[in-house]
C-alpha cells in the first residue's frame, strides 16, 4: 500500500488521505482500479474516527483505491464550502489517475451522516456553476460515478434539532440555502446510482431521510439499492467491534453486512476485472519448505 496526504486548504483543517494499492505478484495485477472517497460524519461540527480509516481501508482491501476526506467544518461549515472541498478533491484524484492507476469514471463516494448528506449533495449540486467556479472545476471532473449514503441526512428536519442551520446558512440567505440543503428537491438526470443503508431504529437522522431520496432517485429513474436494517441506533460506522470502540449497541452483526453489500454492488456497477490464470508464475514447491 502506498499513502499520500493531501492539505486542499493550505491551513490543514482540511486534507486528502490517500490509500493505494499497489501490484503485487501474489494478487491482481490490475493496472487501473475504482476508487472510493470516504466523508465522515459528525453534524458539520467534526468528523468520526469510527467513520474514518476502518471504511476506507475496508474498501482498500476489497480492491479499491480509497481516499479519506475530511471537510470544512465548524464555521467553516457554511455551504457551499464541504462541497467545494469535495469537488477538489474529486478533480485532484482524477488529475492524478494516471499516475494512481484509478479507473477516472469509477469513483465512487461513501458518506456517514452529515458525511452522507455531503455526499448526496454531491450527487445531485455537482453540475452547480457555483460550486464548479468556487472548486475551479469544469465538466464532469467532479462528478461522483456512485454515491454509498449510510444512514444519510437528506432533509433540514434533523439540522434544526442539531443546531446546524445558522453554521450551514451562515452569511446566506437562510430560506434559499434550506431548499438547496433538501438534497431530494434537487435529483435529476445528472444524479448518480446510489446504494443506501439505514436503520428502523435510528433515532437521531430518521430511516424517512432515506426513503424520501430512493423515492426521488425511482421518480427520475434513477437506479439504487435501498437496505433497512431493523436494529441499530445511529452511527454504527462498520457495525463491528473493531469501528464500535466499545460503544454500547455499536456492534450490529446484521447492520454490518452492509460493507460486503456495497461493495458487490460496486463491482455489478463497474463491472471487476477478471484475469486469466497463469501458469509457470510461481514455483510448484512451496519456497519456504526444505
Amino acid at each position: 500500500m502506498r499513502t499520500e496526504k493531501f492539505d486542499l486548504s493550505g491551513d490543514g483543517r482540511v486534507t486528502l488521505a490517500c490509500y493505494l494499492r499497489e501490484p503485487k505478484a501474489e494478487l491482481p495485477i490490475w493496472e487501473k482500479r475504482p476508487a472510493v472517497v470516504v466523508c465522515p460524519g459528525g453534524g458539520y461540527s467534526g468528523c468520526s474516527d469510527r467513520e474514518a480509516d476502518p471504511v476506507a481501508l475496508s474498501y482498500l482491501a476489497a480492491g479499491f483505491h480509497a481516499f479519506l476526506l475530511i471537510y470544512s467544518l465548524g464555521e467553516k461549515a457554511a455551504f457551499p464550502q464541504p462541497l467545494v472541498d469535495l469537488s477538489r478533491a474529486m478533480a485532484l484524484i482524477r488529475s492524478h489517475a494516471d499516475e494512481w492507476g484509478v479507473i477516472p469514471d469509477q469513483i465512487a463516494v461513501c458518506g456517514f451522516s452529515a458525511g452522507g448528506h455531503l455526499t448526496a449533495s454531491l450527487g445531485v449540486h455537482w453540475n452547480r456553476p457555483e460550486i464548479q467556479r468556487l472548486a475551479g472545476v469544469t465538466g464532469e471532473e467532479n462528478r461522483p460515478n456512485a454515491l454509498i449514503l449510510g444512514y444519510p441526512v437528506i432533509t433540514t428536519s434533523w439540522m434544526d434539532h442539531d443546531g446546524c442551520i445558522p453554521r450551514l446558512t451562515a452569511g446566506r440567505d437562510e430560506a434559499e440555502t434550506r431548499q438547496l440543503l433538501n438534497c431530494q428537491l434537487h435529483v435529476g438526470p445528472h444524479t448518480p446510482p446510489a446504494f443506501i443503508f439505514h436503520t428502523y431504529e435510528d433515532n437521531c437522522v430518521p430511516v424517512e431521510d432515506s426513503l424520501v431520496f430512493a423515492s426521488a432517485l425511482a421518480a427520475h429513474d434513477i437506479p439504487f439499492a435501498l437496505h433497512i436494517f431493523e436494529k441499530g441506533v445511529h452511527g454504527l460506522s462498520l457495525g463491528t467491534p473493531q469501528s464500535s470502540n466499545g460503544w454500547g449497541g455499536h456492534d450490529e452483526p446484521d447492520f454490518a453486512d452492509w460493507m460486503e453489500m456495497s461493495v458487490r454492488w460496486l463491482w455489478k456497477r463497474f463491472g471487476q476485472p477478471r484475469l486469466e490464470p497463469k501458469t509457470g508464475d510461481f514455483p510448484r514447491q512451496h519456497p519456504y519448505k526444505a
